[in-house]
Order: structure tokens, then sequence, then C-alpha cells
């Protein structure tokens, strides 16, 4: 199977701007966020780029995410949620550690990071393989975007370690079970590239 996946994060949330950590509890977009959706929108239509499928997780902020960029059905994957962090959902995030978080939200009822990292790139790697996938848009979250990032992106080919931006868009070829990184477009290049 070959195809490209689209990978979105979510747009800003009020989370986001009070500097909480959101996890699998749930905030709305921001007026920004929402703005920031429709602006992917906008780029994908300015580029003819439409799409066989749709996904998103099964959190709030991803399905107003997609409804904003496209018109179109989706499919919410319960796999393409955040990273759960157990008891520091809710909390300010300016109480995690410093990244990479391994282990550390394990004791706390949340995930491990390889966990986070296999349960994404399975999640995605199925979508991509099954009949008539060939343009798949998915939207996801921060961390769990990261993680993708992190097991199909070398060393230097992305900023390692790096959250992408809000409604940051991902664009991966995929072929033979296998992800490579095309580009990633942040809202500061969109603005650009629409001339906004």
């Amino acid at each position: 199977m070959h195809g490209d996946l689209y990978l979105v994060r979510h747009g800003k949330t009020m989370f986001n701007e009070k500097r909480v950590i959101q996890g699998w509890c749930d905030a709305p977009l921001t007026r920004e966020g929402e703005e920031q959706a429709e602006r992917i929108g906008r780029y994908f239509e300015r580029e003819g780029i439409t799409f066989d499928h749709a996904y998103t997780s099964t959190l709030t902020r991803t399905q107003q995410t997609i409804e904003r960029i496209v018109g179109m059905s989706y499919e919410r994957v319960e796999d393409l949620r955040e990273w759960g962090f157990g008891a520091f959902e809710g909390e300010r995030v300016s109480l995690m550690p410093p990244f990479p978080w391994g282990d550390f939200y394990v004791p706390f009822g949340g995930e491990a990071q390889v966990d986070v990292r296999r349960r994404v790139s399975d999640a995605l790697a199925q979508i991509m393989a099954r009949p008539g996938h060939e343009r798949v848009l998915a939207v996801s979250h921060g961390s769990a975007c990261r993680e993708f990032l992190t097991r199909w992106v070398p060393d230097g080919g992305f900023d390692h370690g790096k959250v992408p931006g809000n409604c940051s868009i991902m664009h991966f070829a995929f072929s033979e079970g296998m992800f490579e990184l095309i580009e990633v477009i942040e809202q500061d290049r969109l603005r650009v590239l629409l001339g906004e």
C-alpha cells in the first residue's frame, strides 16, 4: 500500500491557553484554535488537497478541529488519543518533569512513553494499510504527534523532542508499512503561504 498521511495536531484549546495538562481530559478550542483549523482548510482547498478518509481521536478537541478543516465524515479512533498523564491531568504544565518522560507517569496512573509511541504508530499504520486509503487526514494531539515523529523521523529530520505547534500539518508518505516525513507546516508558514 502507498499513500499520503496528513497528520494534524488539534487547534489551540482553553487548557493550552491556561497552561494546564490535558491528556485524556478535554477542553474546547479557543477562537484562535478554530481560526487555526479554518486556515488549514483554506490551505488544503487552495492546494487542491482532498482526502479519501478522515480520522480523529475520541477527544472533542480533535473533532472540533477536523470539522473546521473539512466537510466530510470521519471516524473516531481511541488509539489516536493524547498521552495519558494519570493524576497529572488538569494540573499546571509547570509540574511536568523535563522531557523525555519515559515511565514517569506510570506510577500516577498514566502511560509509559514507549507505549504511547507504539499505540499511535500502530494505529496510523493500520489506518493507512486499509484499502482505498491513498490520502488520509488524521487529527491527534501534541505529545502523541511528537511520539509518532520520534518513531519515524531520524535525528535531525525534525527538531527532535519538540511538540509540533497547535494545528501543525505533518505530511508523511506511507509505503510497505513505513512512514517517511515529507514536511511539517506550522501556522506561521501557513499564514505566509496564504498571504495572511
